[in-house]
């Protein structure tokens, strides 16, 4: 007979322990900590974006992705905002662009619809198996290249 753990999680004790992973899950949680400080940061530097809003979109987001990858697609992953996402949408298109942060929220809902169609009509798959490899990582680095010049700019405006 199948425990509740094995049921909602395929949680198998053969392979795993409750303790090593409650202690997992702990660590998780404290290493994405950092995005609930860092994003209202990010979005700071928008003169009218309530910050407390971006603090309870922030912790939100992080829950509902966190609980649907563990509870529909059984992965222990922790998902968040993504900061090269954020830094982009706020320093790229708003900034610098000049374009409100309203009409950016519109760009970002209509690509996640596009995101969703994609996703249901298996279009998404094809498309990330026609990138090779290395441009997966380059992509990767770029986004983390990004993200330090940027900080090293606020650090030296400072």
């Amino acid at each position: 007979m199948k425990t509740a753990l094995e049921k909602l999680f395929g949680f198998d004790s053969a392979k795993h322990s409750v303790r090593t992973e409650i202690m997992a899950g702990i660590t998780s949680f404290l290493t994405m900590t950092y995005i609930l400080a860092v994003n209202p940061s990010i979005f700071s530097a928008l003169p009218d974006m309530p910050g407390g809003s971006v603090f309870t979109a922030t912790v939100l987001a992080s829950i509902v992705g966190t609980l649907v990858m563990a509870l529909y697609a059984k992965k222990p992953f922790g998902l968040a905002p993504g900061m090269g996402l954020n830094a982009f949408f706020v320093f790229t298109v708003c900034l610098g662009m000049g374009y409100s942060w309203l009409f950016a929220l519109t760009g970002v809902f209509i690509e996640g619809v596009i995101f969703v169609i994609l996703t249901i009509t298996k279009v998404r798959s094809w498309l990330l198996n026609a990138v090779p490899g290395t441009i997966k990582k380059a992509i990767g680095a770029g986004i983390g290249l990004f993200i330090a010049f940027i900080g090293m700019q606020d650090a030296a405006s400072s």
